[in-house]
């Protein structure tokens, strides 16, 4: 047994390294543990070919909290992020396509092509959703009034209520369109050409297994708008080094203020005494003993596999069975010969659409379309795709001349052979991607394809959820995970949730780490 600790983290992801570095700089000892060999749950670069490096899971970033990079000192660490000269680049057909801009007025003056109302509308339509974030952000960043917080929670929610009254009466009605309408129904309420309204829409679809016309699907745009990359909200980036640079940015900083990191420490029971966490037990039989338990994996995990049932509340174990999980992705690293030359934009040197979001989507139907074949079908006959090509501005990913990319694609349910359907469904995504740049899978040196099996397995995504739970109203806020227990606090003293299956939900931003330590504080 180890010599006792002050807190123990289940899980070395990105929210517990995040967590971990919070407690320690304010003098308590911290120990972390890792199931697998390498530090960073989803958010890792590692080798998928030899030469070649890729982020494997979690690919882009634009959530990371300033604040985090700034109070873990992430920079200084190295950390490095270069922001897309483009939001998003839609390849349309052989002849178009549409790009959208960091720049506002560079995005008007694109819309102004395929439709003059809809360039008119969207500084309108920013301004609402930047005036919704600025109420919305404060929000995420508290522990929702649950079980807990007291009456401190409370005022803070109190506090919020006045910023929203303190909206105009058409913005409170947006506020609730936002969190409760579908995004089908958002977007053409707002814009008319079917492309931009999949543009606008596209930031609502990803990870959301879900059809456009579901209430709350449209809070997944205003989720994905209030990141920020330099001080510029909604800007996406690349990390120089993949998505484990920051992850390992992280893990030094950790090492700087005395975290005990170990790998290779797969915790198989969490250790319960008179009702209060007390300790970790290890596959090996060995605990870690510590006076409090903050566990950076996804509830059902915890509370199925790690937590003896027989001590929880009947009700609470039934809402735990129910909670929704999965994204219906499949996720595929490419090396690559070349470039991909579309159709839409011959080029033979790096574009700046190179080294942008490249999305497979161009229109609200052809999403719609792709839903409804993972619903009655396998999978997606045109699967919804996100690329990104991150060799284009980091050339310590692949050898000279040659690139590495990532694949997103929707939707591929969880429930399939995927022993027998894996190279099927990734020659699904080639066709679609082969239909724009003919080039495409003729340039393919070697692949790695994750089902959503392989996220669960790999990372501990339920049914390979990237959120851990579905961005659905009824788990959000005061619901996530579960009502009566969203303050990062679960029903056994003592064992706490810090993982993206918390407020204020899933990508990569640390504030379910940061929010998770600052209530462990409280208590120790």
């Amino acid at each position: 047994m180890s010599a006792n600790d002050d807190v123990v983290i289940l899980g070395a992801g990105h929210n517990g390294l995040v967590c971990a570095c919070y407690l320690a700089m304010s003098g308590l000892k911290v120990r972390i543990l890792e199931r697998r060999n390498v530090v960073g749950g989803a958010c890792v670069t590692e080798e998928f070919c030899p030469g070649f490096r890729n982020s494997t899971a979690s690919y882009t970033v634009g959530l990371l909290d300033s604040e985090i990079i700034q109070d873990l000192k992430l920079f200084q660490h190295g950390l490095r992020i270069v922001p897309r000269p483009l939001a998003n680049f839609f390849p349309l057909s052989d002849e178009e396509s549409l790009s959208i801009y960091n720049n506002p007025k560079d995005t008007q003056q694109e819309f102004n092509r395929f439709s003059r109302n809809d360039a008119t509308v969207l500084p309108k339509f920013q301004a609402m959703v930047r005036e919704i974030g600025d109420v919305v952000i404060p929000q995420m960043h508290r522990t929702p009034p649950n079980k807990g917080t007291g009456i401190h929670g409370w005022i803070q929610t109190l506090e919020t209520t006045r910023r929203v009254m303190r909206l105009s009466t058409q913005r409170r009605r947006d506020l609730t369109k936002l969190f409760l309408s579908s995004i089908s129904d958002l977007v053409r309420s707002w814009f008319e050409n079917p492309h931009i309204q999949a543009a606008i829409a596209f930031d609502a679809v990803v990870g959301n297994f879900a059809s456009l016309h579901s209430s709350g699907t449209a809070y997944g745009l205003l989720h994905h708008a209030i990141g920020e990359i330099a001080s510029q909200r909604g800007v996406w980036g690349h990390p120089i080094g993949g998505m484990g640079a920051i992850t390992q940015a992280m893990l030094k900083q950790a090492e700087d203020l005395g975290v005990a990191v170990e790998t290779n420490a797969d915790v198989v029971e969490v250790c319960i005494e008179n009702g209060i966490a007390t300790g970790a037990v290890l596959a090996d039989g060995s605990m870690r003993s510590a006076k409090a338990i903050v566990a950076n994996l996804a509830p059902q995990q915890l509370y199925s596999d790690l937590v003896d049932r027989s001590i929880l509340d009947g009700d609470f174990v039934k809402s735990i069975e129910n909670l929704q999980s999965e994204s219906a992705v499949l996720r595929i690293n490419l090396a690559l010969s070349e470039l991909p030359q579309f159709v839409c934009k011959p080029s033979d040197e790096i574009q700046e659409h190179h080294q942008s979001g490249i999305v497979f989507g161009p229109t609200l139907d052809y999403m719609e379309s792709a839903y409804l074949d993972a619903r009655t079908k396998d999978w997606s006959r045109e699967p919804v795709i996100e690329m990104l090509i991150p060799s284009t501005v980091d050339d310590s990913l692949a050898p000279p001349g040659q690139h590495v990319a990532s694949l997103f694609c929707q939707y591929f349910p969880y429930e399939r052979d995927w022993d027998k359907d894996r190279e099927r469904a990734a020659d699904t995504v080639f066709k679609t991607i082969d239909q724009y740049a003919p080039n495409f899978s003729g340039s393919v040196i070697d692949r790695q394809v994750l089902t959503p099996l392989d996220l669960e397995c790999k990372f501990g995504l339920p049914r390979g959820d990237i959120f851990h739970l579905s961005h659905t109203p009824s788990q959000l806020w005061v619901n996530r995970p579960i009502f009566g227990h969203a303050a990062y606090r679960g029903p056994v003293s003592r064992l706490y949730h810090c993982g993206a299956g918390s407020h204020p939900g899933g990508g990569v931003s640390g504030i379910p780490g940061k929010n998770a330590a600052k209530q462990v504080l409280k208590d120790l």
